[in-house]
């Protein structure tokens, strides 16, 4: 890495990079035309000497001016189709079309001190700068693109090397998914696999399902009668334990009767003795309608504690159907899911389709190709029988020309190596015709842009107005001088 020192004005010492490297923080040193020279070549904008750039015209520095624009990004190549004036303005011309290159240095002249304003040079830049040329002021500028050119380069080298690690993982993760879609393939393969040998299973499954189903339907009504016959027995020993409560209630009071009759016997015992014997009678047919009574409390108990039984049996049924109905939910979502897979299995047999028969045509013409290279093989065969006979033939004719053909060959050689001299002249000749060109396109450009510039100065007077008439008239005078 090749490292410059250079100083700046106020004396300081700051180090310029010219090689892949660069400083972060980022200076404007005062650059010497030969590192100004040196960067040029090195990022392959001009090659030029420093007795060009302190002795150039402006043309030149125009040029310099706007390849350095361009590698910057600050101007772009297809800009010249832009370069045009409005109506308006080519109204007040006599000649527009010798006005084109006024446009163009005014464009750059723009270009040029948005670039510098953006990278905050100390020195403005104004349009005299660009016509007359100063070369300490030009060297500033230069040095502070150039400075910045370099930085610019080593950054985007710096960030080269991301991109590229960008990239290669880009290449690993488009692999890791080929491989991903290999696995996923193969497992559909073997999902398609365990599809065919479970669908006995899952048909079985289905039928146990229906019949769960019409269990569940008839169980369900079943449970509706019973909780229909509980309620009303529930209604019945409600009707019973008042039954019984009005019983005890009048067995109460037959006690108190008693009492009272005992108590009048000893008074009247004819009367008391008609009286009990009513009441005996009485007291029979309530123990009568009481043991009828609790006959059927018993037997409603009974009854009671069997519904109870039931009721405990049809909890249990009912929970062994909410069971069987997770189990139909969970087939419902395996048949989605066996839905889908028949989705896929279609889709997979049109592609097996398509293969099936791309593999019928390459097994076509593989056939034809065997076939061909039978008939070829037949064909060689005969002309090595024919070659090995001619070869027979023509070995007494090698042997007597193999002389001949070592003489011929000191020939050749000696005539290679004069035409490898007459090619080294040629290069030459090339190399300087291509010099002479470049000093023709050189001038040629020097022409262009003295045009460019009377046709530019014009152009600012087109549209600074007719105050400035007398100006553009002296800018044309130097633009033609």
């Amino acid at each position: 890495m090749q490292e410059i020192e250079n100083e700046n004005k106020k004396g300081k010492r700051v180090a310029v990079f010219s090689g892949m490297g660069v400083e972060d923080m980022y200076t404007y040193p005062t650059l010497r035309w030969g590192e100004i020279t040196a960067i040029l070549a090195q990022l392959e904008i001009a090659n030029v000497t420093e007795q060009d750039l302190i002795k150039a015209k402006p043309e030149l520095i125009c040029d310099l001016y706007t390849r350095i624009l361009i590698r910057l990004d600050f101007l772009q190549e297809d800009e010249d189709s832009d370069h045009q004036l409005e109506f308006d303005a080519l109204e007040q011309l006599e000649n527009p079309d010798l006005h084109v290159d006024s446009v163009r240095a005014i464009k750059l002249y723009n270009n040029l001190k948005n670039a510098l304003t953006v990278l905050k040079c100390p020195q403005d830049f104004t349009f005299a700068h660009l016509l007359i040329p100063d070369p300490n002021v030009t060297e500033l500028f230069f040095g502070a693109l150039l400075n910045f050119a370099v930085y610019r380069e080593g950054r985007m080298n710096s960030v080269s090397e991301i991109v590229e690690e960008v990239n290669a993982l880009e290449m690993q993760r488009l692999e890791l998914e080929e491989n991903k879609i290999l696995q996923l393939k193969a497992e559909i393969s073997q999902c398609l696999e365990a599809k065919e040998r479970e669908m006995p299973l899952v048909q079985e499954v289905d039928a146990k399902v229906k019949e769960l189903r019409q269990t569940v339907a008839t169980l369900n009504n079943n449970q509706v009668s019973l909780r229909t016959k509980i309620r009303k027995l529930r209604d019945k020993t409600v009707e019973m334990d008042e039954k019984i409560f009005n019983a005890e209630f009048a067995l109460v009071e037959n006690v108190r009767m008693n009492a009272n009759l005992r108590s009048n016997i000893v008074q009247s015992p004819d009367k008391v003795q008609r009286a009990l014997e009513e009441k005996k009678l009485a007291q029979e047919e309530a123990r009568n309608a009481e043991s009828k009574a609790m006959q059927t409390f018993h037997e409603k108990t009974v009854l009671v504690e069997v519904y109870s039984k039931v009721h405990k049996k049809m909890s249990k049924h009912y929970k062994l159907l909410q069971d069987i109905q997770e189990q139909v939910n969970s087939a419902k979502s395996i048949e989605k899911d066996l839905k889908a897979l028949k989705v896929k299995l279609s889709d997979e047999e049109v592609l097996e389709k398509s293969l099936e028969a791309k593999l019928v045509e390459r097994q076509s013409k593989v056939e034809q190709m065997e076939e061909l290279r039978k008939q070829l093989e037949k064909e060689c065969n005969l002309t090595c029988e024919e070659a090995t006979k001619f070869l027979s033939r023509t070995k007494s004719e090698v042997e007597s020309k193999r002389c001949a053909i070592e003489t011929r060959q000191r020939d050749v050689e000696a005539v290679l190596s004069e035409v490898d001299a007459i090619n080294n002249k040629i290069k030459l000749v090339k190399e300087s015709g291509a010099i002479k060109v470049e000093r023709l396109g050189r001038k040629h450009e020097e022409i262009v842009e003295e045009f460019r510039k009377y046709a530019n100065s014009i152009a600012r007077v087109i549209e600074s107005g007719p105050k400035s008439q007398g100006h553009v008239l002296d800018l044309a005078k130097l633009s033609t001088c």
